[in-house]
């Protein structure tokens, strides 16, 4: 071959456009793949710091359902407040300005004791005018009966001078009608007094009136009224008139009130034996009981009000706090109905979760919490019955809702 064939082989042949188009199509593939590498690199490295990032739990161990452990079945569950069935807005019986309130918010006061007192002027004048009517009426009592007296005299005397011939029969018939008119007169005198003395009695009620006492004991929850305010029983005066001095509760009558659907009803029944947990201490369970179902439904609501008993008493627990309760089986019934443990282990009702539409708990696989899915049954009071994990399987107490299958745990110590 001469040179010059060599030459024109070596030569860049312009007009073919189907190799340049092929070397182009093989630098967008490569991008492409890069971008891709990167992407791929990006999303490995945020799962994996996801995955590094442990979440801290709190860990349970499943039980076994016993006698001795379940106790009383929870055959339903209804919320409601705390009410207190003695309360009082005290206030004075007649209007008044306030001189002093001795009351203030959270203070302890018994029955009578003095919590205000009102402007006494007008009521002690009155008083002092009263007293001295009665004493000007008893003045008058003891000035009648000692004519009464005098008059009896004489007729004695004029008896025994008749008898002489000494004075007439009138004298002395006019002598025994005098001696009765003021006998009449000495008994209308002894009303008049006691008419004084009512007088007087009327006078101190009002003086009474002044003072404002705790109509029984309990806890000041609220101060309505100031010195120098008027306070009255009635709304007069629009807003500058006070209709209480302040507010008392008996802690002794606080009890629950909850609001049961009625289509449940049929399981309360007086006596029946609850559990109350209030909101602000959920880790506290007051036992209690059934006072009284109050016959009558809420139409819009569809619930019955139940009235429930707490039989511990406690300063923690006030008037319209929040509280949870558990209405129990009765205690025969369900040591019968424990007899045979029922199928399943216990486990924290808080434990069990939804996630897709199914109830699962999360067990603990070493660092690891796993999804298992199961099959809720009887409610133990703050403890569920499920069926499809093993007895000891320690499991998250309360899975939170960015825990996952696979998701790295700590536990909380």
């Amino acid at each position: 071959m001469e040179k010059s064939d060599l030459l024109q082989q070596l030569r860049i042949d312009r007009n073919a456009p189907a190799a340049h188009a092929g070397r182009g199509a093989g630098v967008w593939i490569g991008a492409l793949v890069g971008v891709l590498v990167l992407g791929i690199g990006a999303v490995g490295g945020w799962w994996f710091l996801r995955d590094a990032k442990a979440i801290e739990v709190e860990a349970v161990t499943a039980n076994a359902p016993s006698a001795a452990g379940t106790g009383p079945l929870a055959v339903l569950q209804a919320t409601g407040y705390v009410t207190a069935r003695r309360q009082a807005t005290v206030s004075a019986q007649i209007t008044g300005t306030l001189v002093d309130v001795l009351i203030e918010e959270g203070e302890r006061v018994e029955a009578g004791q003095v919590l205000a007192h009102l402007e006494d002027t007008a009521q002690r004048a009155q008083l002092a005018q009263a007293e001295a009517g009665y004493r000007a009426a008893q003045a008058q009592l003891a000035q009648v009966a000692a004519q009464l007296a005098q008059s009896r005299r004489d007729v004695a005397r004029a008896e025994e001078l008749v008898g002489r011939k000494l004075v007439s029969k009138q004298a002395v018939e006019l002598a025994r009608t005098q001696v009765d008119a003021q006998a009449a007169q000495l008994e209308s005198q002894r009303r008049q007094v006691d008419v004084a003395r009512a007088a007087v009695d009327g006078a101190r009620v009002q003086l009474d009136y002044c003072t404002v006492r705790a109509p029984f004991a309990g806890v000041v929850i609220a101060k309505a009224a100031q010195p120098g305010e008027i306070v009255s029983p009635l709304s007069a005066g629009g807003g500058f008139t006070r209709t209480g001095v302040g507010t008392i509760v008996d802690m002794d009558s606080l009890e629950v009130e909850v609001d049961v659907n009625e289509s449940y009803i049929n399981r309360v029944a007086a006596k029946q034996p609850v559990e109350a947990v209030l909101d602000a201490y959920p880790d506290w369970k007051i036992p209690g009981h059934v006072i009284a179902i109050i016959p009558t439904a809420d139409r819009g609501k569809a619930t019955v009000k139940v009235r429930v008993a707490m039989e511990q008493k406690d300063a923690r627990i006030v008037p319209d706090m929040g509280v949870r309760v558990s209405f129990l089986e009765d205690s025969a019934k369900s040591q019968a109905a424990v007899a045979e443990p029922p199928k399943g282990v216990l486990v924290p009702s808080s434990s069990v979760v939804q996630r897709d539409g199914r109830s699962v708990v999360f067990a603990l696989d070493g660092d690891r919490a796993r999804l298992r899915p199961v099959t809720p049954g009887q409610a133990y009071a703050d403890q569920r019955l499920v069926e499809g994990i093993g007895l000891g399987t320690r499991i998250v107490r309360q899975p939170t809702a960015e825990l996952v299958d696979g998701a790295r745990v700590a536990i909380r110590k």
